[in-house]
């Protein structure tokens, strides 16, 4: 195996296992108040053309980390859109809660 390849496979193991933690979490706790909706968005596009990019390449470290990580970041954008605590409706700049 090429060094490049090592590289890669290690490299692509740690940025996808650090995903693990928050996929967990979320899902565990249901509690995703902490998530960026637009960050995951992005992040998640970003894996996408990342992983379209190594499929290009035939680059099987590329292909493998993020395949493993578009689904996690999925699950997490899922997780997020399913659970996300909706806003008061706002009136005249106060909350309905508010004004109780």
């Amino acid at each position: 195996m090429e060094l490049t390849d090592v590289l890669g496979y290690v490299a692509g193991a740690l940025t996808t296992i650090a995903l693990v933690p928050q996929a967990w979490r979320s899902f565990r706790t249901k509690d995703v108040s902490g998530i960026s909706l637009r960050m995951y968005c992005i992040f998640t596009l970003g894996v996408a053309i990342w992983l379209a990019y190594g499929i290009m390449l035939h680059e099987m470290p590329m292909m493998l980390a993020n395949s493993v990580s578009l689904v996690l970041a999925l699950l997490v954008l899922a997780m997020k859109l399913k659970y996300r605590k909706r806003e008061p409706q706002q009136e005249g700049g106060k909350s309905r809660m508010a004004k109780a």
